[in-house]
């Protein structure tokens, strides 16, 4: 439909001018849509790249999964601590035996008043002072294996801190995906410390 013109080249002396060919509205719009450089795919160094890159996330993310149990066995250990602190300051300031009652088959524990009963807890309105590991999403691979207060798996502190029924060292042990960590009670002092 569309005829090629061509402009003639018109010579003088010393000078030369190129011909201009005109094109149709149709030619230069398939050029500009790049019909005549269409690939059919994805080329061996493109799909490498990906590749590479899919690696370099799943090692990244490994690690980050193995550091969510060191992470939470951290977690756990400082918030027993605080706990048991919690418990000995309530003794202290209340003058009365207030004790923590672990139970290492459900992975919990909780804090007594000199009855024995489930003291409120102090930030958690209308609820009682209990923590289940196995029931918090962010403590659920932390397990207690081992608990020992002079053959109990209570530690009762007194008016003045001190452990009540401690002659050797109290112990809680935590293990999580490999990793451990112990929580040690003085027996005179009532001092804690994780290792």
């Amino acid at each position: 439909m569309y005829r090629h013109r061509m402009r003639r080249l018109v010579r003088m002396p010393g000078l030369t001018y190129q011909t201009a060919r005109l094109r149709s509205p149709r030619v230069e719009e398939d050029t500009m849509c790049g019909l005549r450089g269409i690939s059919g795919g994805f080329t061996m160094v493109e799909i490498v790249i990906v590749v590479v890159i899919i690696a370099i996330a799943a090692l990244a993310a490994v690690p980050m999964m193995s550091s969510a149990a060191s992470l939470q066995i951290r977690s756990a250990a400082n918030m027993i601590a605080a706990d048991l602190e919690y418990a000995r300051s309530m003794a202290i300031s209340r003058g009365q035996n207030y004790s923590v009652v672990f139970d290492k088959d459900t992975d919990s524990y909780k804090i007594v008043d000199p009855l024995g009963a489930t003291i409120q807890h102090p930030i958690k309105k209308g609820f009682f002072y209990v923590v289940d590991f196995q029931n918090e999403s962010r403590l659920n691979r932390v397990d207690i294996t081992n608990v020992n207060f002079n053959g109990t798996q209570t530690i009762t502190f007194d008016c003045l801190g001190s452990p009540v029924n401690l002659t050797l060292e109290g112990i809680i042990t935590l293990q999580a995906d490999g990793t451990t960590k112990r929580i040690t009670v003085e027996p005179v002092t009532g001092f804690i410390l994780i290792q």
